[in-house]
């Protein structure tokens, strides 16, 4: 496949990856590599990574524990130490290899730790492949608000290995399927119908699959690197979603809900509310729900919950003014940015996810 350009850096994929991985090591003559992983990764993907990298360089593991929950100040505390007690200096590089979680966390840990060292991403879920592998967002949650923590810095490179997924349980393929549908909803008629035809279960349609989601992504970064306008697009669904999965991530008495779970729940409610404001096709609304059930099952989403949910959405990084703002839809490829909605709807938008 070839290389997707984006900002300062490159997207490679597969054999591809490597070699241009190890040309860098060369050509920038590194001597030590610090990787970044979570126990998931550590055990499932970097045996593989340790066959494909340059044997003239020294690596040096730091391990963080899997899961959201860990996305905080706390670890990234735990691996700047790590880097201090390693030696780590401004000539190091740092290899992210894991989810969405470990290079938005790594990348915000390189960025910072003695004002900046350079870093390379490696996503291994699909989720962080169609997402997090472009776009320059690094941070962490804060008290389980997501994201709250963070700045824009670019990796070296981005390395896309497909073949990590073989190691991924369904549900968690299922999660990163989620954020395909929004830039299918947002961008693509065609990527969205792929998906609804459950192409994404096959290995050469995935690859394609994710090819299609990253070009999307970076035609609107390039556009908006800064999230200003265009940008804000490909926040469909988290209004309402990021504030469920942060709700669910703040109370262990209910079952845990991923990151992808939740948008989906999002883009419901939101493509409801769409259609109440602006009109978004009701067929399209009934389709989406459908896949979306079809996909994920039903979260209930007690009532009790959905204020402290609602106060959830107080801070999501779109608001302006203290007003919560939406990404809403006319129809599949048509979009409103900023738009507003009050809370009765979401109310109803959730009872229509939930009827």
């Amino acid at each position: 496949m070839t290389p997707i350009t984006s900002a300062s850096y490159s997207i490679y994929f597969n054999d591809d990856a490597y070699q241009n991985l190890n040309a860098y090591i060369a050509k920038n003559e590194i001597e030590t590599i610090f990787i970044l992983a979570d126990k998931n990764t550590q055990q499932h993907c970097l045996p593989k990574f340790k066959t494909k990298i340059s044997n003239t360089v020294a690596l040096q593991t730091i391990t963080i524990n899997d899961g959201e929950i860990n996305k905080n100040i706390n670890t990234c505390v735990e691996v700047w130490k790590a880097l201090t007690e390693l030696e780590a200096d401004r000539k190091s590089l740092i290899i992210n290899i894991g989810g969405g979680m470990v290079t938005d966390l790594g990348g915000f840990v390189a960025s910072t730790f003695k004002r900046g060292i350079k870093f390379i991403n490696i996503p291994t879920t699909l989720l962080s492949m169609v997402d997090a592998s472009v776009g320059s967002k690094t941070g962490v949650d804060l008290d389980n608000l997501k994201n709250l923590v963070g700045l824009f810095s670019n990796p070296e490179m981005v390395l896309i290995d497909s073949t990590f997924l073989e190691t991924l349980p369904e549900r968690e393929l299922k999660s990163g399927v989620a954020e395909v549908i929004k830039y299918g909803l947002t961008f693509d008629a065609d990527l969205l119908e792929t998906i609804k035809q459950d192409k994404w279960k096959e290995v050469a349609a995935l690859n394609n699959i994710i090819y299609q989601s990253i070009e999307i992504k970076n035609k609107v970064v390039l556009e908006d690197f800064k999230e200003t306008g265009l940008r804000k697009v490909l926040n469909f669904g988290h209004t309402v979603g990021h504030a469920i999965e942060s709700y669910y991530l703040d109370h262990k008495d209910l079952d845990r809900l991923l990151h992808g779970e939740a948008i989906a729940i999002g883009m419901v409610v939101e493509a409801y509310i769409s259609k109440e404001i602006h009109g978004f096709p009701e067929e399209e609304l009934a389709s989406l729900k459908q896949y979306v059930l079809k996909t994920y099952g039903k979260t209930s989403i007690a009532k009790k919950h959905v204020p402290a949910i609602l106060e959830l959405m107080k801070h999501d990084k779109k608001n302006i003014k203290g007003t919560v703002r939406y990404i809403l839809l006319k129809n599949i490829g048509e979009f409103v940015i900023d738009a507003e909605a009050t809370n009765a709807m979401v109310i109803e938008g959730l009872d229509y996810y939930e009827q």
